[in-house]
C-alpha cells in the first residue's frame, strides 16, 4: 500500500467543505489523486486518499504550518472564497480586506510556501470569477478576483522553465451555497443564456483537464466558463 500511495499524485485543494472546492476534491479523488483539503468546516468526504486540515484561509501562518510537512506536491488549487456585495458609496472596507485575504493573500501563502516543492510539470489553478471583469454592486469582489490574473501570469512566467503551469478558471453563476449567502442578497445571480446555472462539477471537470497531460502547454491563461453570459 505504501508503494501505491507514493506513486499517487498529490493535490492541495482549498475550500473543500462545499461548492466548487468540494467538487474539485471529489473529482480528483475519482481520478486517482491523493488530496489534502484545507477549509474551515470538515467536508463530507470519506476516502482513505483524502486528508483534511481545519484551516482559516485568512490566517496565513496557519496555512504555512499545515503545509510544512509536505515533501512534494503535484498540484495546488485555490478554490476558497467569500463574497460581499454593495454599491459604491456604501462599501464596507472590512469586507474588502477579508475578501482580499482569502482570495489573494491565501493564494500567495499557498504558492509561495510550496513553490520549491511543486514537482516538475506541476499545476497551479486559481478559481477566479467571470465577475472579475466588473459587475455593478460587486466592485470589491471583482477587484480581489481580478488580482488573481496578474498574479497567475507573473507566476506562470517565473515557473515556466520547470514546466509548471499556472492558470485561472473564471466561472459564471455557479450552483453553490454561495448563491444563497445573505451577504450577496443585493446582487442575485443572473441565469446565463443557456438557461441554467453552471454546475460545480463542470468547473471541477475543467480543473481536472488543466491538471492533465493535454493541458501541459496551457499556462498564464484565464479560462471563462459562463454558459454564454459573456456573449
Amino acid at each position: 500500500m505504501s508503494e501505491v500511495k507514493s506513486a499517487m499524485k498529490q493535490a492541495i485543494v482549498t475550500g473543500v467543505s462545499s461548492g466548487i472546492g468540494a467538487a474539485i476534491a471529489e473529482r480528483l479523488l475519482a481520478d486517482g489523486w491523493r488530496v489534502l483539503g484545507l477549509s474551515r468546516r470538515k467536508p463530507a468526504l470519506d476516502d482513505d486518499r483524502f486528508d483534511w486540515c481545519e484551516t482559516d484561509m485568512a490566517d496565513f501562518g496557519q496555512i504555512q504550518r499545515h503545509l510544512a510537512g509536505l515533501q512534494t506536491v503535484d498540484a495546488v488549487i485555490h478554490a476558497a472564497g467569500v463574497q460581499f456585495a454593495a454599491p459604491v458609496g456604501e462599501l464596507d472596507l472590512g469586507h474588502s480586506a477579508q475578501m482580499w485575504r482569502i482570495h489573494v493573500g491565501a493564494a500567495e501563502a499557498l504558492v509561495d510556501t510550496l513553490a520549491a516543492r511543486i514537482a516538475e510539470g506541476g499545476r497551479i489553478v486559481l478559481i477566479g470569477s467571470r465577475t472579475m471583469s466588473g459587475n455593478p454592486g460587486k466592485s470589491q469582489y471583482a477587484a480581489t478576483k481580478s488580482a488573481l490574473t496578474g498574479m497567475a501570469r507573473s507566476w506562470a512566467a517565473e515557473l515556466v522553465t520547470r514546466g509548471i503551469t499556472v492558470n485561472v478558471v473564471a466561472p459564471g453563476p455557479t450552483d453553490t451555497p454561495m448563491l444563497a449567502d445573505p451577504n450577496r442578497a443585493r446582487t442575485p445571480a443572473t441565469v446565463p443564456p443557456m438557461g441554467r446555472l453552471i454546475d460545480s462539477g463542470e468547473v471541477a471537470g475543467l480543473v481536472a483537464f488543466l491538471l492533465g497531460a493535454d493541458a501541459r502547454s496551457i499556462t498564464g491563461q484565464v479560462i471563462t466558463q459562463c454558459a454564454g453570459l459573456s456573449l
